[in-house]
């Protein structure tokens, strides 16, 4: 699935996901506000809501009213399980897919 057809909010999560994972934003972290990512980001402050409120739904953050939102503990394991789910079930397929057609092998994409 070609990342342009993800609807933008889903995007900014990808990307704010990302920097949970990779430690950019540690447990017990605050996020950037709304504003400020929307601005960082060329995004509508409503769009990036939308994504600030799937990880809230999904219980990765806590907001603190008049303060701002928090990584919650175990956000990382959850979301880095869920990106893990979501590539073998959505993008691993038509990798491996295209790399059968073009005929490589993973062993040979290990010198790459």
């Amino acid at each position: 699935m070609a990342d342009e057809t993800r609807p933008v909010y889903l995007r900014l999560r990808d990307l704010i996901a990302a920097a949970i994972i990779d430690g950019r934003y540690g447990e017990g972290d605050m996020l950037p506000s709304v504003r400020a990512f929307a601005a960082e980001q060329g995004a509508n402050p409503l769009t990036v809501a939308k994504a600030y409120q799937q990880f809230q739904a999904d219980g990765l953050i806590r907001v603190q009213r008049g303060v701002g939102m928090f990584v919650r503990q175990g956000a990382a394991a959850q979301l880095l399980e869920t990106e893990r789910q979501r590539f073998l079930q959505e993008e691993w397929p038509e990798i491996r897919a295209r790399m059968k057609r073009l005929g490589l092998e993973i062993e040979a994409m290990a010198d790459v």
